[in-house]
């Protein structure tokens, strides 16, 4: 009888601890098929929060964008997933989850060779997408043409901007004109040199010069006004930049000649004989 009951007693904790087993196994299983919880901020290299950035588990479409301050929260199912950080302007970045629970991400600035662009007064656009009329002329080209003025360096380097030379006088400043004659400010084009309008172009270095820009229509001139109504010219000077000192030097040589023979001149008996000869003539007009 001890026996029998002793037979049932372990029959009994085999079936107890046989049912133990599978309960366990089960909850493993829903804790697997449940997955973890995965949270972080994502920031730049200055440490500032990225808000937007897409933060997918790679190969899924499992996946969440991170909050206002940089935050997000996303559920994995298991350990061997891999989250995937994308951003516009920013290289992506792959994170191997592993028992994280919190990942941080510093996301590095995706530099490298972008389409042209061209600044304008309300923005920033690709050149291919601009439907305003511009001319852009880079320092190089400057550089190729020795001349100690801007006007007469932009000479033929963009359409639709003539430089007249209207006077003979050694020295004297051409005259710019965008589209042709116009009235407004004399027809002179509005000068902006860094950003500061009303500038004389004659007072700028062509050597100090990084690029020029010449905007010829409506559409981009318009933040100017009235102003601009003859076209602006957009000059942007050379800034210092960081790394090694550079020494650059720029020599140019010439020749000055009169495309004729040079006239005599009278000596001073010949000048006084002439002279008296016209004040001669003068007074007996008067009488």
């Amino acid at each position: 009888m001890i026996k029998n009951q002793n037979s049932l007693v372990n029959k009994g904790s085999f079936i107890l601890s046989k049912l133990l087993m599978v309960f366990l196994f089960a909850l493993q299983l829903n804790v697997y098929g449940q997955g973890k919880q995965v949270t972080g901020t994502v920031f730049d290299e200055s440490g500032e929060t990225l808000p937007g950035v897409n933060v997918v588990v790679k190969g899924t479409s499992n996946g969440t964008i991170t909050s206002f301050d940089g935050t997000y929260s996303l559920m994995v199912s298991d350990e061997n997933v891999s989250l995937l950080f994308s951003f516009v302007g920013y290289l992506e970045q792959t994170i191997v989850v592993g028992q994280q629970t919190q990942i941080n991400v510093t996301l590095q600035e995706d530099v490298q060779e972008m389409d042209e662009v061209v600044v304008v007064g309300y923005g920033t656009q690709k050149k291919s997408d601009l439907t305003g009329s511009i001319s852009s002329i880079s320092s190089e080209s400057l550089e190729n043409q020795p001349s100690t003025r801007v006007d007469e360096a932009i000479q033929g380097k963009a359409a639709g901007v003539m430089v007249l030379q209207n006077s003979g006088q050694p020295g004297a400043s051409p005259v710019i004109r965008v589209r042709g004659l116009a009235t407004v400010n004399g027809g002179s084009p509005l000068v902006v040199i860094d950003g500061i309008s009303g500038g004389s172009i004659s007072d700028v270095n062509p050597s100090d010069i990084e690029s020029i820009e010449i905007l010829k229509d409506a559409a981009s001139q318009g933040i100017y006004g009235s102003a601009g109504g003859n076209g602006v010219i957009l000059i942007t000077t050379k800034k210092g930049k960081s790394g090694k000192l550079q020494t650059k030097l720029d020599v140019y040589a010439g020749l000055q000649m009169p495309w004729k023979t040079e006239m005599g001149m009278a000596n001073s008996q010949q000048f006084a004989a002439i002279y008296n000869q016209y004040q001669a003539s003068v007074e007996k007009e008067a009488y």
